[in-house]
């Protein structure tokens, strides 16, 4: 390298990085002479009246043939740290590539010092300090592990969860059948079982699971994610896009899976996937005391010492996977969730509203603008009404009571045939308020017609096997109910009113 020409461009006020581009010599180069050059305490104007021989004198530890070894391992680097994210890549695997080039190049602990050299010099490369219980880092591997069918024997891939606390490097490791949502929240729920408390943040990947819209800066996490970290308490953090650096850490622990979980296992067939999990907790409890030479202790040993205590106390329950729907406000005050055909009502001032439903297996929750206007017990049963009986407006309280019992109750009154009659009809509906709404109607009709007379209609309709309000109503104004007692008399029942009698023709 030719010093002077360097002195010259830092006399113009170049960069270290401009001399590095000017010269085409490596950055680290430039900085180790600019730094020798500083440490003489002269300045650079004075450095340039020095002859060659003088100047040389000013580097005696850095020959020609060390600074362009140098340049040749440096200009490696970039290389090797791509390289080292991949899985199974390791420093010494890299080093005996790089002296199949070089092979005048460094020993393995020169190696090794150079590289770690170069990362402290790389902005945002330095290693991330950890505090204990504050974070769980989770991902997937890349490499998937297999289960067989034992019918069929097809063999199905599952994908594998990895969660770490980067503090301690205690692990978790589950199979699970796919990465959408509702195994992705079982793992961290498994997770934190196993751990015995949560982190006060998680930080996932940017896993489709987890973040609706990623981003560099301001990620935007699914609804699920956001109801997920209030029960638990914590946050949620996830890696920036285009940032490595952020999951070195679950990387390395993906790397480590492969080596001593993963390995162990390839020669092994497994049946079901609870077969599989398993295994692989048998190999997690080894993989998590094995001894680390670096800090002469396990991961557990670390875990129990340095972590465990600042881990948030776990809630009683496990996350429930809650579900979004959106639904408008029937008129009679209820909204009706398509999942179990169950209706659950609402205060009445919200009729004819757009709200949303928010509800796992056992609540569910209303909605409106953001404030929670209802909240229900869910049942199972299709067709059910659940009712608060404040909801309903003074007019609506009326149709709290309805139910099958109710108007088969008020049937009775008029009698037994009309009973059967009205408990059918309400039986024969797929939306039972129809039902309701009709047989109501059936009972109206006592204001214009003798009781007598409507059991009458309902027992013809029976007959006939025909179910409605409109039947009977048809029946008692064309008098057919009537013609009952003449049993010679064949029986028709229209199907609309628009009929005219024998007396219409001549």
């Amino acid at each position: 390298m030719d010093v002077r020409q360097l002195i010259q461009l830092k006399i113009r006020g170049e960069s270290n990085r401009s001399c590095s581009s000017n010269l085409a010599i490596h950055r680290n180069t430039v900085n180790y002479y600019v730094r020798q050059l500083k440490a003489t305490g002269s300045g650079y104007t004075t450095l340039l009246q020095l002859s060659d021989v003088e100047l040389k004198e000013l580097f005696p530890c850095r020959s020609a043939s060390d600074s362009d070894r140098y340049e040749e391992l440096a200009s490696c680097f970039p290389y090797f740290k791509q390289q080292l994210l991949l899985p199974g890549g390791t420093r010494e695997a890299l080093w005996k590539e790089y002296l199949q080039t070089h092979p005048e190049g460094y020993g393995y602990t020169q190696f090794n010092e150079h590289y770690n050299n170069w990362l402290d010099q790389t902005k945002a490369s330095g290693k991330l300090t950890h505090k204990a219980g504050d974070k769980l880092l989770v991902d997937y591997t890349g490499k998937k592990l297999q289960v067989v069918d034992k019918q069929t024997g097809e063999v199905q891939e599952v994908e594998v969860f990895v969660g770490i606390l980067p503090c301690s490097g205690y692990t978790f490791v589950e199979a699970s059948r796919s990465q959408q949502r509702e195994d992705f929240i079982g793992s961290i729920n498994n997770c934190f079982q196993f751990l015995g408390g949560s982190s006060k943040a998680i930080v996932p990947d940017n896993l489709k699971s987890a973040v609706s819209k990623a981003s560099k800066y301001e990620p935007i996490l699914n609804k699920t994610l956001k109801d997920l970290a209030l029960h638990y308490g914590c946050a949620i953090n996830p890696t920036r896009s285009y940032s490595p650096q952020d999951k070195a850490m679950v990387e390395g622990a993906v790397r480590l899976v492969y080596q001593r979980i993963f390995f162990p296992i390839r020669n092994m067939t497994f049946f079901s996937l609870d077969e599989l999990n398993e295994q692989l907790k048998k190999e997690l409890v080894t993989y998590n005391e094995y001894l680390m030479e670096t800090y002469q202790a396990s991961r557990r040993k670390l875990f129990v010492e340095l972590e465990e205590q600042y881990l948030q106390p776990l809630p009683s329950t496990l996350y429930q996977i809650k579900h979004y729907k959106r639904a408008k406000v029937q008129k009679m005050g209820y909204i009706y969730l398509s999942d179990t055909k169950n209706y659950y009502s609402v205060p009445y001032r919200y009729i004819g509203k757009q709200v949303e439903l928010q509800y796992d297996q056992d609540i569910i929750e209303i909605y409106c603008q953001s404030d929670r206007i209802a909240s229900h017990k869910r049942v199972c049963r299709p067709g059910q009404y659940v009712t608060i009986k404040e909801h309903m407006s003074s007019t609506h309280q009326f149709y709290n009571d309805w139910s099958p019992e109710y108007f088969n109750k008020l049937a009775l009154s008029i009698g037994s045939k009309t009973s059967e009659y009205i408990s059918r009809l309400i039986a024969q509906q797929d939306y039972p308020e129809t039902g309701y709404k009709q047989a109501l109607g059936i009972l109206s009709l006592k204001k214009a017609f003798d009781k007598h007379r409507i059991e009458k209609a309902c027992t013809l309709a029976l007959t006939h096997d025909k179910y409605s309000y409109r039947t009977i109503k048809r029946i008692l104004e064309n008098n057919m109910d009537k013609a009952i007692e003449n049993k010679t008399q064949k029986l028709y029942i229209p199907m609309h009113v628009n009929i005219r009698g024998a007396e219409a023709y001549n």
